[in-house]
């Protein structure tokens, strides 16, 4: 028996690695998880094909049901922004107003103003990119310390910390705690800004030794940016954002006020009967998902009317706009959802139960905040995905760490915003498809520019763990 559970617990470990070098290679995540699937649960007394059809599909259906809304609005929400010029305009005046001498402040607060405004992230490097490439030429500051900049100000402290971020990274705890995005404000604006001091002193720090040594920009070669002519101005350019967050607030009511709006408790009754196998247990599992959805596409619809003259007037129509991005949140979901289903699977084989006790026993003996903290970052590590590692971590473990916070008078509010900030500790391994795609943008080579996110990754994963800290010397929630 305990033979057994080894050499399943060895085809786990083939099938991570596996799963990480052909990412690496560049292969697509929904291609290669269902084979590496099929490994891992090789020598168990599942068979492969059942396994791939009935339990990974089960669990990739699971996560695209719950999460798909937010992905397509999402999306639709950033194509307009970035078609309509908003997003430029939003950009170029942050930059104008830090100007060059503080160029890694502007280039962070950029990038966390667009991803807080409910921007992809995918889009915000995009965006931002030619803009911080700008300054850091100006500055003279290397160029391969831009993705490291762009990490923090787009995948960390606007992704997960600031309390009320639009991100799926903060609306999955809501649906396993009821609580809402807005979720341990204080613990949040704690984190923001310990994640915003890493990144400013180290590459500030990086910055000056490069340049005493010799090392500037660079030569590299900038494809020449078209000068953005014609933008909204400022103050019509950041109304969707705002409405994005005015709306999500008024929704989803964090602070149950009574005046506030209250989604209707029994609207899922009338499901009921239908016998729906994935229908959600209550409103308050998914009431944070409605909130978010209906503040994009109502922020959608003022970014379209703000944006139209440049939407009409473009090479694509408005028509392409919102199809492309409503087409492109297809591939996105099904990445981090088949992610998901494999870690999900990982998790469920006999082969992982030694590591979940280990898991477990972190918890009953360091408290589920520890344990949630070192569970999310291993999970995430596995899928290279803060959203697919969440969401495994809190399936596998979350009822669990959610009675031991109640037990011991721990706020879910608090669970929820460290286990979202976890889920950024060491995502950015050498498979993550955000990482990837950033140096992609970028221009750069995991060579060139991953030391400095090494860096980061490194420093970045004890901020939980000074935010479990922050709450046990406070008490703030």
């Amino acid at each position: 028996m305990i033979g057994g559970i080894i050499l399943e617990t060895f085809c786990i470990a083939v099938a991570v690695m596996g799963l990480m070098f052909f990412a690496y290679r560049g292969w697509s995540i929904i291609l290669i998880a269902p084979f590496f699937a099929g490994v891992a649960a090789l020598l168990s007394e599942l068979g492969i094909m059942p396994v791939y059809t009935e339990f990974y599909m089960t669990r990739l259906a699971e996560y695209t049901k719950t999460y798909y809304p937010i992905f397509l609005f999402g999306a639709v929400f950033a194509r307009l922004m970035e078609k309509g010029g908003l997003a430029s305009a939003i950009a170029s005046k942050i930059m104008a107003v830090l100007g060059e001498k503080r160029a890694v402040l502007a280039v962070i607060f950029g990038c966390a103003a667009l991803t807080y405004g409910g921007l992809s992230v995918f889009v915000v490097a995009f965006v931002m990119y030619p803009f911080g490439a700008e300054i850091f030429r100006k500055a003279n500051i290397p160029k391969r310390l831009l993705p490291a900049t762009l990490w923090i100000g787009i995948f960390s402290l606007a992704m997960v910390a600031l309390p009320g971020t639009p991100q799926i990274q903060n609306i999955i705890p809501s649906s396993y705690f009821g609580t809402s995005t807005w979720a341990g404000v204080g613990t949040g604006i704690f984190a923001a800004a310990v994640f915003l001091a890493i990144g400013l002193l180290w590459i500030t720090y990086r910055a000056e030794k490069l340049k005493q040594s010799g090392e500037g920009y660079g030569e590299q070669i900038e494809q020449k940016q078209r000068r953005e002519r014609n933008l909204p101005k400022f103050p019509l350019a950041i109304l969707p954002l705002l409405s994005v967050i005015v709306i999500n607030i008024i929704l989803s009511n964090p602070f149950n006020w009574e005046w506030g709006f209250h989604w209707d408790e029994t609207s899922l009754i009338g499901f009921l009967p239908f016998k729906l196998p994935l229908l959600t247990a209550s409103v308050g599992k998914v009431q944070a998902i409605w909130s978010i959805t209906v503040a994009l596409i109502v922020s959608s619809i003022i970014a379209a009317f703000i944006g139209r003259k440049r939407l009409q007037k473009g090479k694509e129509s408005f028509l392409d706009t919102i199809n492309f991005g409503a087409a492109s949140s297809c591939a996105a979901v099904l990445n981090v959802a088949s992610g998901f289903a494999f870690g999900a699977l990982l998790a469920s084989l006999p082969g992982f139960i030694p590591i979940k006790e280990f898991l477990i026993g972190i918890g009953d003996s360091l408290g589920p905040l520890f344990s949630a903290v070192v569970t999310v970052n291993i999970m995430g590590g596995i899928t290279g995905s803060a959203s697919g590692g969440l969401t495994i971590a809190l399936n596998m473990l979350g009822d669990q760490w959610a009675a031991m916070a109640t037990a011991q008078g721990i706020p879910l509010e608090v669970l929820h915003r460290i286990a979202a900030i976890a889920s950024v500790g060491i995502d950015p391994v050498p498979h993550c498809g955000a990482l990837v795609t950033l140096l992609a943008i970028c221009g750069l080579t995991h060579k060139e520019a991953y030391f400095d996110i090494v860096v980061l990754m490194g420093l970045k994963f004890f901020v939980p763990f000074l935010c479990i800290l922050f709450y046990m010397l406070t008490g703030i929630v």
